[in-house]
């Protein structure tokens, strides 16, 4: 199957840029007249037409667990290039923070800008925390998206999480909302160039953790409760 799917991945790819190139200059025409419900709307059905594009049902489980009048710092494991595209189909309008690293990604890169993404260039406590800052700044008012392992696994196992996440929590009064990616380091894991077209995807929106369940504990205790409810669902 390997020949098979190397081949059709080539095919699927040239496909999904094209249609992302065309999705965004809509985007960038709306954002233009500040139609953010409208690119919202479009980002979504973006996002879950990439998976059918894909031939890939992206079941979710939890989504009542995020209530629309509530703001989160969303926190999910890491695995594919595809993690951000799955957790957009859910939770369109969230502000981003990840690695710079795919802002060089043809076409998706201007996709990642019009939703305010702040790259993620050295893991310094010095660096982390003045992204962080910049991140606040863009994410008034906006749930937060993350991915603390800082990179994405090379051996589908959940890395350990980097404390940055730690100081965005401490410097607002907002939940956290733990997020479970399943198959996405089988579909298409950072160190193969092909997508495994025969994976099976799913995603667990655990229910949020309260600031007051975590705002006492220290940093290790914080990251500790929060992988542990992630690992939970993790297959």
């Amino acid at each position: 199957m390997v020949p098979a799917y190397k081949i059709l991945s080539v095919v699927v790819f040239a496909i999904l840029y094209a249609y992302t190139a065309i999705v965004v200059f809509i985007l960038i025409i709306l954002s233009w007249f500040r139609a953010g419900g409208l690119v919202r709307v479009i980002s979504r059905g973006w996002a879950r037409s990439v998976f059918m594009l894909m031939f890939k049902r992206l079941p979710v489980t939890g989504r009542e667990n995020i209530k629309k009048e509530e703001k989160y710092i969303l926190i999910a494991n890491h695995a594919s290039l595809f993690d951000i595209v799955a957790i957009m189909s859910f939770y369109p309008g969230i502000s981003w923070f990840g690695h710079e690293r795919l802002l060089k990604v043809p076409v998706f890169s201007h996709f990642l800008k019009l939703t305010g993404y702040v790259p993620f260039k050295e893991p310094t406590v010095r660096n982390t925390r003045r992204m962080l800052e910049h991140l606040m700044e863009n994410s008034l008012n906006r749930s937060v998206a993350l991915f603390p392992e800082g990179t994405r696994t090379t051996d589908g196992k959940i890395n350990s999480f980097y404390r940055g996440f730690i100081y965005l929590f401490r410097s607002r009064d907002i939940n956290i909302l733990p997020v479970t990616l399943n198959g996405f380091y089988k579909l298409k894991p950072k160190n193969r160039s092909y997508i495994n077209f025969g994976s099976r995807l799913g995603v667990v929106i655990h229910s949020p953790i309260p600031r007051e369940e975590l705002v006492n504990m220290n940093d290790h205790q914080i990251i500790e409760t929060v992988k542990t409810v992630i690992e939970s669902s993790y297959q």
